[in-house]
């Protein structure tokens, strides 16, 4: 029998992923979210990872979408895409991930695989996911159902690295699992698969990947605060350093989005669990966090000595999203600027290309300013918070307003990082 796939969750990585098996598989995707499902069908897709001919491709070719739970009983093979994020204490939230499981051990049948993508600590899934698939679907592990895991590496709005075009590490329950599972990345991955040895050595292998890069920002962002001091240009530090073939590129800014802001709390919360406090890693996370809070201050400053009365004065922040050219509004670190420029008494207006009006409503509160309305001139200092393509090369009054470029891509600013 031919495997008949359930993707779980739809969003910027669940749906890339549904389309790509979709060219060799009968493919269900499952959401909870009925509004989503339906502009799926419609050929939309908000998160624009698909364009609509590519959604209205995967529709013609051998692709449904549902809220309907009793779709995805003839499945097989379900692969759970749902969010992992952290409470207001900075702590794995399993919610989604534990709903997710209870809905898949609804209709789990003997010698279906569970695999799982969402970014997890490593044990969670054999230890939190697998006793719930247990309990509510009466099968017992690695008996009568197996599972397996393979960490997804999408990258919001990065057209180049597609899910295709990104090496895959896999991995399954058992070694036979685990061959299976990698053989059925390996059939729609054009890139190849690595498969790790257990699932928790590829949880591990996920979790360290974002931790990395946190802190690697977290370096550049505490060198750009030294060098602001010292009356050094940091971009202009760090493109000399770049002449020798072993320096890392890594450049200082906000640290937001779904996985580098999150990711390294559930690798520092599973290290807390056995024993071990993570300085580093923390140390990084609490640099990256207080970030915001040092832009705020900065432009502040600078707006203050440029003779800008603070109470009431009006800035513009450009930007809104965790990262340029892409919608993806999760997490994003431009919010703190807002709020702490806010506490200064400031009267803050917010553009974005490319956010969704409502959805920045609805996540954080505030209405965005119309991209055709927005007058540069009536702003007492202007925040380049996103480098969204339409923001290169624009030119401000140098002379009576702030300029803040915290992705230095303005050819003249009054500071950035």
């Amino acid at each position: 029998m031919k495997d008949k796939i359930c993707v779980v969750g739809l969003g910027y990585v669940g749906l890339p992923l549904a389309h790509a098996f979709s060219s060799k598989y009968k493919v269900i995707g499952f959401d909870i979210a009925q509004s989503r499902v339906d502009e799926l069908c419609s050929g939309y897709d908000r998160t624009l990872e698909l364009d609509e001919a590519q959604v209205k491709e995967a529709l013609a070719n051998s692709i449904a979408f549902t809220t309907n739970i009793d779709d995805i009983r003839e499945c097989n093979i379900y692969i759970v895409t749902v969010p992992t994020p952290i409470d207001k204490h900075k702590k794995p939230d399993l919610t989604p991930l534990m709903m997710a499981s209870k809905s898949v051990a609804s209709v789990l049948k003997k010698d279906d695989i569970v695999i799982y993508e969402s970014t997890v600590y490593p044990g969670c899934t054999e230890e939190e996911c697998v006793p719930v698939l247990e309990k509510f679907s009466g099968l017992k592990f690695n008996v009568d159902f197996f599972c397996g895991y393979s960490p997804e590496r999408i990258n919001p709005g990065d057209k180049e690295h597609a899910v295709t075009k990104i090496l895959k590490v896999t991995s399954g329950s058992t070694p036979e699992i685990g061959k299976r599972v990698d053989e059925l990345y390996a059939s729609v991955i054009t890139a190849g698969t690595h498969l790790a040895p257990t699932i928790k050595v590829a949880e591990a292998a996920k979790i360290i990947e974002n931790s990395q890069r946190d802190i690697n920002i977290a370096f550049v962002n505490e060198l750009s605060m030294i060098f602001n001091r010292l009356g050094i240009d940091t971009n202009a530090v760090l493109k000399a350093a770049g002449t020798k073939w072993n320096f890392l590129p890594f450049r200082p800014g906000l640290v937001g989005g779904h996985c580098i802001g999150v990711d390294p709390y559930y690798l520092a919360h599973k290290a807390q669990e056995v024993g071990y406090n993570p300085e580093i890693i923390l140390a990084g996370r609490r640099l990256n966090d207080s970030m915001s809070i040092y832009v705020a201050n900065q432009v502040i400053k600078l707006m203050i000595k440029k003779g800008h009365k603070i109470e009431g004065s009006r800035v513009l922040v450009l930007g809104v999203t965790f990262k340029e050219n892409c919608p993806d509004i999760r997490n994003s670190k431009v919010i703190d600027v807002i709020k702490e420029l806010k506490e200064f008494g400031c009267r803050v207006d917010a553009s974005d290309y490319w956010a969704d009006a409502k959805e920045v409503e609805r996540e954080y509160g505030f209405r965005l300013v119309e991209n055709s309305i927005v007058d540069f001139c009536n702003y007492d200092a202007v925040v380049l918070a996103v480098a969204h393509d339409e923001y290169r090369g624009l030119k401000f009054d140098s002379k009576k307003q702030v300029v803040y470029d915290i992705k230095s891509v303005l050819e003249h600013c009054d500071g950035g990082l």
